[in-house]
């Protein structure tokens, strides 16, 4: 609460706004009752014509619409304050999601993060646009009328006092009870958004496997786990609601017994101030009750808010990248004593010392599961670094700026992920370009045969992920991709496995065209590839075992060449 409080007083202008309102809602409820208070007794009591009371009702008339703007503009304030906060922690989510590392980016479920992305921080909008309103209005509105009730009677301002503690101490002990299904509830909204989404996006291998049914099954009991918890804070709020009326009715009903005996029985009190107790009493109560309910609400945003705060809590921190321009020209890119771990005892890099030439192709060799994936993600700066350093040139990487860095790189995966649009748009992802320049990467990239048979040519709509695609059209859209933004450093994450040997050529062409102006570096299996490369490193077991051509490390390195001994006698064959 005290976090959410903070975010509340942090936007002073609003604040004070509310604090305004909630004195002038306080005069203006006192004022209301006095007026028809005084109206009642003038035409009851006093005797007095329609006509002479006739100013006063044009001045309730007034009183009352002031109220109502009071009223609309406290809740529009409330509503003002939620959206800053929103905005503010999806803001904070976005940028804690982009700018985790790899590593972090593919734990969790992507249902899971949307859910606390959208739904759990729309859950903070209660305790803003309800809670803290009411709040300012409940702590200033009820010290006024009981001043005001204790100026004209005593004791009906010490049955206040004496009842009026049992509503807050009852919003206690409904809030702690709130705030824990709350949290429940949203665990099981982001499990069934988590679980919905992977069946989504593995239903052909449920279909394959024959799990489908079983995944339905799975589906509808997070479903139902999710009714359930919201069931749960459903009677709670209905339970709250209850004891507030119940509470709220008893004391107003106490408060009306002692006033009705002293001003019919005892003869102690006038009809004017007996009335005038009656009509303020509500007002005091109802205030309190609509805290509760309020309060019911802020509970249920402090578990979103705890929710949230873990997310941003448990993503890794990225160093902060410089301010400085990349050079135009492509650089050399050296490693220095780089080490990286995934975890406290996941697979480590060792003190790597690496030199990449400006220009040309190196080939990343060596067994599965040697960090040869590892280091491209951490050469392209998707992996922050346990220890060493990076330099482009003789600068450090980190003094660049993030944005300048990757608009000088490319990296094709096995399986590049295609948006939802046309061809055209998904070749210019991220590049402004001439519809010239994308048929121009198209070609130099061996699609635009393909791409001209289609009916629609280049405004063919293709699916999310590629879907209507084999994946060596995939590959050659991702290579057109490179071809437009004419990056420094091009990173191939084995790119021709599965591919057939016509699509192989192409690509291969195409690494040899782009090696001339740019740094082409390749996690590579086959041999083709391999000795194509101007220089090799091959890893073993997370460290750098040899680097240098084909041909040195054949004839100086036994480790690598009886990794390459079977290909080379097959292709001889």
């Amino acid at each position: 609460m005290k976090s959410l409080q903070k975010l509340a007083t942090a936007q002073k202008g609003k604040y004070y706004g509310l604090l305004l309102l909630a004195f002038l809602l306080g005069s203006v409820i006192l004022i209301q009752a006095y007026l028809i208070v005084s109206i009642v007794d003038g035409l009851f009591i006093g005797k007095q014509t329609f006509n002479q009371v006739f100013p006063l009702l044009l001045v309730l008339l007034g009183v009352l619409l002031l109220r109502s703007f009071i009223s609309y503009w406290t809740g529009q304030i409330g509503v003002k304050m939620a959206v800053n906060v929103k905005t503010s922690y999806r803001k904070k989510l976005i940028n804690a999601f982009s700018g985790q590392s790899l590593t972090g980016s593919y734990q969790g479920q992507s249902g899971q993060k949307v859910s606390v992305l959208l739904d759990a921080v729309d859950e903070l909008d209660s305790f803003f646009s309800k809670y803290v309103p009411q709040r300012m209005v409940t702590t200033i509105v009820p010290i006024m009328i009981l001043v005001v009730v204790f100026s004209q009677h005593l004791y009906s301002g010490l049955i206040i006092v004496l009842t009026a503690p049992f509503i807050p101490i009852f919003m206690i002990i409904i809030g702690q009870s709130t705030q824990r299904k709350s949290e429940e509830q949203l665990d099981r909204l982001a499990a069934f958004s988590g679980r919905f989404l992977d069946t989504l996006q593995g239903l052909v291998s449920l279909k394959l496997y024959g799990r489908s049914k079983q995944y339905k099954d799975v589906i509808k009991q997070s479903s139902l786990n999710f009714r359930d918890a919201t069931m749960n804070i459903l009677k709670v709020a209905f339970t709250s609601s209850l004891m507030l009326e119940f509470i709220s009715m008893l004391s107003i009903g106490l408060v009306a017994l002692e006033l009705g005996l002293r001003l019919v029985v005892f003869n102690q009190m006038s009809f004017f101030t007996a009335f005038f107790i009656l009509l303020l009493i509500p007002e005091f109560y109802a205030s309190l009750k609509e805290l509760g309910s309020a309060f019911h609400a802020g509970r249920s945003s402090m578990g979103a808010a705890a929710k949230i705060e873990k997310e941003l809590a448990v993503n890794e921190h990225i160093p902060e990248w410089g301010e400085r321009a990349l050079p135009t020209k492509p650089e050399s890119i050296a490693l220095k004593d780089v080490q990286f771990q995934y975890g406290e005892k996941g697979f480590m890099l060792k003190d790597l010392n690496i030199h990449i030439p400006s220009y040309g192709q190196v080939a990343i060799v060596g067994k599965s599961g040697s960090g040869k994936t590892t280091l491209l993600h951490v050469i392209a700066g998707l992996l922050p670094l346990s220890v060493g350093k990076v330099f482009v040139g003789s600068e450090d990487r980190s003094v660049y700026k993030e944005e300048e860095w990757f608009r000088h790189i490319s990296y094709i995966t096995q399986h590049p992920f295609l948006f939802s649009g046309t061809i055209a748009e998904n070749i210019a992802f991220g590049v402004d370009a001439t519809m010239d320049e994308v048929e121009s990467a198209a070609k130099k990239a061996g699609i635009e045969d393909l791409i001209q048979s289609l009916r629609y040519g280049y405004d063919t709509q293709i699916g999310e992920g590629g879907r209507g695609l084999s994946g060596g059209e995939k590959q050659r859209i991702a290579l057109a991709r490179a071809f437009l933004k004419k990056p420094s450093i091009i990173l191939f994450d084995e790119p021709t496995t599965g591919l057939d040997i016509f699509t192989e050529q192409i690509l291969q062409r195409s690494i040899q065209q782009l090696a001339q102006n740019s740094m082409v570096i390749t996690v590579a299996h086959r041999l083709q590839t391999i000795q194509q490369a101007n220089h090799i490193l091959f890893m073993e077991n997370g460290a750098l075992l040899a680097q240098g051509t084909h041909k040195e490390l054949k004839a100086s390195h036994s480790p690598y060449r009886e990794l390459f001994s079977l290909h080379e006698e097959g292709q001889n064959e």
